[in-house]
Order: C-alpha cells, then structure tokens, then sequence
C-alpha cells in the first residue's frame, strides 16, 4: 500500500502526535509499505526520514504549528498516487483530506489524539467552554461524516466523540510503543549526572511543557511532598512553551531538575533514572509518556481523566488521584513512602505495557485500512454517482 499520513504538525516538532506517526510509519515501512507524511512548514528542516512531503504555510508564532488550507503542486501530485489517507487533525489537515480524498475516490480515516475541548480551555480560558463544545458538535459531526473510518485511542475518547454529536461509528485502535527500547534502553544516564544522590526516590515527569499539562499544580505538589520526603526528587524531562516558566517555579522549590528538550531515542534513558511517573494532566487521549513509563517499570501517579483512567490501572501499576492540589500532593507522599508497592507496582506496569506493542497497533491500522480501501473501491466514482442519481428523478417522474 501506499499510505498518505497528513498532519498539521512533523518533525522537528516533537509530541505525542508526531511520535506516533513516526513509529507507525517505521513499522509499517519495514512491513513492506510505502508511507508518505505530509505536512506543512519548516521547510529548511533535513529530514532523517524518507517521504516526508512539506508544503508552504504561515507559522503560528512559535508553537510550531502553521496555517495553509492547500498543499504543494508536488504534494497534491504525490496525493493522487496515495491508496488510502489517514488524518490526524481534522480542522486544517482533516479538511485537506476530505477535499482531496472526495476528488479523488481514496479512503479517509481520521484519528482524534487530542482532547480539544481542554486545549481551548488550557490555552483560551476566557472561552466559555459551553461555546467550545458548540463548535466542536458542529464541526466534528460533519467532518466525521465525510471520513470512512473514525478512530479513537481509548474506550474513554470513543464516547466523548458520541458525546459530540459523532455519529459515524469509531473504532478504537490504542497508541503503540516500541517496546524494546524501553525494555532495554540503548543509552545510560548516571544519576549523579544530575546531580541526584543514589539513595534519592525519584518522580520523573516527561513530555510537552505546555498550559495543558497541569504543571503548575505538579509542581505546587512536589513542593509539599518534599517537605515531607526529604529524599524526593523530581525530575523534568521536555521542552514546550512554559518551558520558561517552570524553570522559573524551579528554581523557587527544593531537588527539581528540569532538563529541556531531549532527543526521543534518550527518553527511555530519562525514565530508567526514575522511581515513579508523575503526570496532571488532564487533557491526554491516549498518552505515549505514561505508556512508555509503564513499560519502563515506573508506577504511574496521575489524574482521574480520560485517557489516564483508560491506561493506568489504579492500585495495580499506579495511582490516580482527584485534580485537586491536597489529593495529589497525599498521593505523592503515599507513594514516595511505599518502596515495597513500588515494586510490585512496577512489575505489573511492565506487564500492563504489552498490549500496547507498536507491532499490534499497526496490525490493527493495516488490517483496517485494507478492508476500507475494499469497501471505498466497490462504491461507484463521483460522476456515476450523480449519473444514477439522475436516472432515478427521471424514473420517478417519467422522464
């Protein structure tokens, strides 16, 4: 097959969503199909992967992100060689799809990775979130429609799009990890690297630095339960744009270490240096961090919300707690005080991680993509569409 994947964002900017891209289309590369990922901006970036197609845009200050509805006359040539198109973005990207998609009789699938409701409210919380939700049951509806294929990361996001008004039927598909790298990490950091004593306990947190992660009330957390465990560490693990700002509210606590942005193939090295991962974030789908922690055997502590509440198994391989600033601070002191749980916890979290193999995940995408494009190919094209149609009127009113 070859494989359009179309996103608002790529490499160099590093998320949950561009990893996952990434790894599916090494996977899916090394199973023999051709995977094209296209994208728009930082059209000077040397691209380490084949297939990348970029395309002009307005950037949107420095969130990486960048505005165009239309593609290159190189990427809409290389479209029309496309079997299928998977969307991971529906207000920019999505629309592309659709448009093109339609044109040219190719199979559409859209996953949703994001909780967009929470994002507007992270990063416009003067936006009345009634409103929000307004939007998001216009648009997504009538976006959804025009996909063959709606994918959700977790049972949890599969209802909120139900919830939304989204009536075509969404198939749940879970996010993969490459697994080995995080069983057996190709790189090793020396805590003392950073400067962490041996006998420190030590919470990790890795991802995007951003208003959506909840990580000023992480912060305000640690501050109390290192008052209490004099031993507790915390370590930062990420860049975004609060990066700042956290380095900031550092400064200003006891034994946090904040790294800055790190290359992906140095996370698992990052999470083998940990004790526990800690998350409050409330706005994740399905997240890659807290499923490559799992499989790192760190317990995970984290919020009570969609997507962590769909991986994170509570008092089995981790703890979720209320979004509140005493329930999570007690929760990180119980769990920095509970070695023996700690263990066992982490030896459930590395079994737990197995179902979320990248081998399965892509299993399941391929699968599904070869019965969509079977289903797309047996319709008849646009103009034969609108030929029957006719045909009919004039049947029913005699010619």
């Amino acid at each position: 097959m070859k494989i359009g994947m179309l996103t608002d964002v790529y490499k160099p900017v590093i998320n949950g969503v561009t990893n996952s891209i990434s790894l599916c289309k090494r996977e899916m590369e090394a199973a023999g199909h051709d995977v094209y990922v296209f994208t728009f901006g930082h059209l000077d970036y040397t691209d380490k992967e084949s297939r990348i197609i970029r395309s002009p845009a307005i950037p949107l200050s420095d969130t990486g992100y960048h505005l165009s509805l239309v593609y290159s006359r190189r990427a809409r040539q290389k479209l029309r060689e496309m079997d299928i198109l998977h969307t991971h973005h529906p207000f920019i990207s999505g629309r592309i799809a659709t448009r093109y998609g339609r044109q040219l009789n190719l199979p559409i699938v859209f996953t949703n990775h994001t909780r967009y409701d929470l994002y507007v409210q992270a990063y416009f919380p003067l936006v009345p979130p009634a409103l929000t939700n307004i939007v998001l049951e216009t648009f997504l509806p009538s976006f959804t429609a025009l996909c063959d294929l709606v994918i959700a990361p977790s049972a949890p996001i599969r209802q909120l799009l139900i919830d939304l008004q989204v009536t075509k039927e969404v198939t749940v598909i879970p996010n993969g990890v490459d697994l080995d790298r995080l069983y057996s990490p190709a790189l090793s950091i020396a805590r003392a690297e950073l400067g962490l004593p041996d006998d420190a306990t030590v919470l990790v947190y890795c991802g995007r630095l951003g208003p959506e992660k909840n990580l000023e009330l992480l912060l305000q957390a640690f501050g109390g339960a290192a008052r209490a465990v004099p031993n507790a560490y915390l370590v930062i693990v990420g860049g975004g744009p609060q990066e700042d700002a956290i380095r900031e509210a550092a400064r200003e606590l006891p034994r946090v270490h904040v790294t800055g942005p790190v290359d992906y193939d140095t996370v698992p090295a990052y999470l083998a240096l940990g004790d526990i991962f800690v998350t409050a974030s409330v706005t994740e789908v399905h997240p890659l961090s807290v499923i490559e922690a799992l499989a790192a055997g760190l317990p995970v502590l984290g919020v009570h919300s969609p997507g962590i509440s769909d991986t994170v198994r509570d008092g089995v391989d981790g703890y979720l707690t209320e979004n509140n600033l005493a329930a999570l601070t007690a929760m990180m002191v119980r769990i920095l005080l509970e070695p023996e749980q700690r263990r066992t916890m982490a030896a459930n979290a590395v079994d737990q991680s197995k179902r979320f193999s990248i081998g399965a995940t892509v299993a399941a995408l391929l699968a599904h993509y070869e019965h969509t494009i079977a289903q797309v190919r047996s319709r008849p094209p646009k103009a034969k569409l609108w030929q029957a149609l006719a045909h009919e009127v004039r049947q029913v009113l005699g010619d």
